[in-house]
């Protein structure tokens, strides 16, 4: 631990999918903000353990842990070791997610299948041990897509698999009543990530950047922001919500 953060127990956030993309942007994020960061994550330790150097370069502090989503004991010990390392947990932001694309009547039920396992099941499993365990003044930050909304063609899939997302972060707000525990989605609109980016040729990226009126892309740092801004007290009244953070996409 830092000298910045004693003798103050720093905030203890946990972020699934913590090693790349919008998860590796708010681990770096919520480390400015004085987060100590615990980066889940699923195979990739070369890029957790990178993304735990940038943090502890900068002064903060992080500790890497690897967990499968949805596997409730993998789980369980990623934030048993939260509790060890740090003393608890404030904060679980849930980025982690897998996406599949392709028109319904093609659909591989085998890619349907792991597609659900991460994104449903892994979401309900996380959301689970965080409803146990969070501290009070804590937040339960979930994502979501904009898709669920804009209903493209070829995501039936990823966007069904998301509003199960939305209904069960709704819900849960509404079941934590007088824990004092915020339970939000993030729903980003296109954003430039490598699963984002994966199989698009430069005309679709830039078909979709030009949709919001501020005509760019969303990038990792911006939903990161949307992110800090919920997990903070300046975010604490915002409960039971899904914020599309898509830049005017409607």
């Amino acid at each position: 631990m830092s000298a910045q953060q004693n003798p103050v127990q720093p905030r203890v956030a946990v972020v699934t999918g913590g090693s790349r993309g919008i998860g590796r942007e708010t681990v770096t994020r919520l480390a400015a903000d004085g987060f100590a960061v615990v980066v889940g994550y699923a195979g990739n330790r070369e890029l957790a353990e990178a993304a735990v150097e940038d943090v502890t370069a900068a002064g903060g502090s992080a500790l890497a842990v690897r967990a499968d989503v949805a596997d409730e004991q993998q789980v369980a010990a990623l934030f048993e070791a939260a509790a060890a390392e740090y003393g608890g947990v404030d904060v679980v932001v849930h980025t982690a997610g897998r996406m599949y694309l392709a028109p319904v009547a093609e659909l591989d039920l085998g890619e349907l299948d792991a597609l659900h396992r991460t994104n449903v099941r892994g979401t309900f499993v996380v959301a689970r041990e965080a409803a146990r365990t969070l501290r009070r003044g804590g937040a339960l930050i979930t994502f979501s897509t904009s898709v669920v909304g804009l209903a493209f063609p070829g995501y039936g899939a990823y966007s069904a698999s998301k509003g199960a997302v939305e209904a069960l972060t709704l819900v849960l707000a509404r079941e934590l009543r007088g824990r004092d525990v915020t339970v939000n989605a993030v729903a980003p609109g296109p954003t430039g990530t490598d699963m984002f980016l994966a199989g698009k040729d430069e005309e679709a990226v830039a078909r979709l950047a030009a949709q919001p009126p501020l005509e760019r892309l969303g990038t990792p740092g911006d939903i990161a922001e949307v992110v800090a801004f919920l997990a903070s007290p300046a975010g604490h009244w915002v409960n039971g919500q899904v914020i599309r953070a898509n830049g005017g996409i409607i």
